[in-house]
Formats: C-alpha cells, structure tokens, sequence
C-alpha cells in the first residue's frame, strides 16, 4: 500500500433538506486528502469509526467508489459519524455548528491498528481532528509513534477548529506538540501558524521536534515551504471559485501523492527540488478544485493536475 490516512470524518449537510440530497461534502480533512490521493493513482487505505447510520453508510460507499480502502470496522453501532450543521446566508456566507449525536464519539481505539498495515506503507498521514478526546486522541499518538518506528515519512496536517478544544487553542497546541517528534512533514495554515506562536516560532518546533519540512498553505495567495532553513513560495491563482469546499485537503493530496511518486519514501529523500515540484503540483490541485462543485467529486484527479500543468509549461 502507497499510504494510510487516519482520523475523525467531518461531514457536512444542510439541514432542512430531503434526506437523500443534503449531504454537501462526504469527508474532512482525513477523507479528502485520502481521496485527493486515491484520485492521484496511489493506492490508499484509512483508519476511522463510521457509524452505522445513513452518513457512515454513505462515506463508507463514496471513499470505497473513490479507491480508498477502509481499515477499521466500516460500520460500528457504538460510533455516529460527526456532523457539521451548515447554514447558507446571502451572499454565500456560511455558518457551521458542530454537533455529534448524544454520546457518540468516533472512538477510534489503539487496539483498531496492525502493525503489518503500517509496515507495508510507504507514507502515512493524519489530522489532528483525531486528537479531541479521549481514545481518538491516544490512538492517533500511537499511530504516529508506530509509523515513526517503522520508519515511514510521516505526514500531519494540523486541522485546528475551535469546537474542537473548546476554544483552547493552548491545550490544542499542546496536544499537537506531544506528536511532532514522530512527524516528517506538517502541514499548516496561517491561523494554525498563530496558534504555534508565528513563523520564528515554527523554526524553532522544526529543530526542536526533527520536522524535515513544513507546508503552509495560504488560500488564494499560494502556499510556501520550510525546508533546510528556506522558505520558498509558490504563488497562487486567480480563480472565480465554484466551491472550496475541499480546496486544502486537495492541495495536500495532490502534494503528498506527487512526493510518493517522485520517489521520496523517507525524509532523506526530502530535496528543495522535490519539494517544489510537489507543492506546485498540489497548488494546481487545490485550484483545481475550486472550479468544481461537489465534494470528492471535485478532488481533482492526477491527469487533470498535469494537463493543467501541461498547458502552463
């Protein structure tokens, strides 16, 4: 297997709508980067608690249409699947309200991960939507600590939300730091860079915690990279967008898929070169994106990425 993803699933939905069409973006960070990765031709599996409801049954079938395989139990009664309440105003301004049913949790547990998953990938990735609470969270330490074992690049990308930690963002970031000496690439972005205490700030995690590289995205302006005490950037692009729904876990998808199929299988392999490629590549991604609506379905595949690539050389 290329890479596992592992964590929480968000989904979104509108309330008020008939039950068959409300489902607005199957996924979350997690499931999208999997899909954004599956999309790119690598052959991809995740580790999460679905519930068995009308949203688990429904991811689980849209992830396994998109190449992702799932690794823990598909359906399990004792987890719901979260949800997000989203409400549209004029203008397209949105407002999301979190909520999980009562008691429900995704519960993802130590005892859900094999070793011989991990040992047989080349890359593994998760969200630090997995660290809330509870068994989510020591399951996501030990999955890293394990991947980190073996010896796999190791690829985190901080999804902070507020709800989340209650709007503790120091014992977010303090929770998050607890993992970062088992991660090779993180993925950032401007909020999340505040939330660590600024860009010097960030140097000093790299050295602190042996992070090889750091990936800041930066919406509509572009991402740019930390490697080797650099930063270089790649502008972004003008887009009327359809939908951004997605938009980031598509550039980090189409990164990381780009990084694997580059050849780069642990942080020695991490060049400036590489790393160049690889985030202009997933900058195409997430612009890609945009001009579709529709959640995984409008994660953009690998020969969309380069036929737009093809076009600009």
């Amino acid at each position: 297997m290329d890479a596992i993803s592992f964590g929480e699933i968000l989904i979104d939905f509108i309330p008020g709508e008939e039950e068959a069409s409300y489902i607005r973006n199957p996924g979350g960070g997690p499931a999208n980067a999997a899909v954004a990765m599956a999309r790119n031709g690598l052959d991809v599996g995740m580790y999460t608690r679905m519930g068995n409801d009308d949203f688990g049954r429904f991811l689980t079938k849209t992830m396994e249409d998109y190449g992702v395989k799932l690794l823990t139990p598909e359906l399990t009664d004792e987890a719901v699947t979260t949800m997000a309440f989203v409400t549209l105003y004029p203008g397209g301004e949105r407002s999301f309200t979190f909520a999980r049913k009562p008691g429900a949790d995704m519960l993802l547990k130590k005892e859900d991960i094999r070793r011989e998953d991990i040992e047989g990938a080349k890359l593994v990735h998760a969200s630090s939507f997995s660290m809330s609470a509870g068994p989510a969270a020591e399951a996501t330490v030990e999955f890293l600590r394990l991947a980190h074992e073996c010896g796999k690049l190791v690829a985190f990308d901080i999804n902070y939300r507020n709800v989340v930690w209650n709007d503790d963002k120091a014992a977010c970031a303090a929770a998050v730091r607890g993992i970062l000496p088992y991660v090779d690439l993180l993925k950032i972005s401007d909020e999340e860079v505040d939330m660590l205490g600024g860009e010097s700030a960030v140097a000093d995690v790299m050295k602190e915690c042996g992070i090889a590289a750091v990936v800041e995205t930066l919406g509509s302006k572009g991402a740019q990279c930390f490697f080797n005490g650099k930063c270089f950037r790649v502008e972004g692009r003008k887009a009327e967008a359809v939908d951004a729904t997605g938009c980031g876990d598509a550039f980090w998808g189409g990164f990381l898929a780009c990084l694997l199929d580059s050849g780069v299988v642990t942080k020695a392999d991490l060049s400036e070169a590489v790393l160049q490629k690889a985030i202009s590549y997933g900058n195409v991604g997430g612009w890609c994106c945009v001009q579709v609506k529709g959640g995984m379905s409008a994660l953009p595949t690998k020969e969309r990425i380069e036929e737009v690539l093809a076009k600009e050389a």
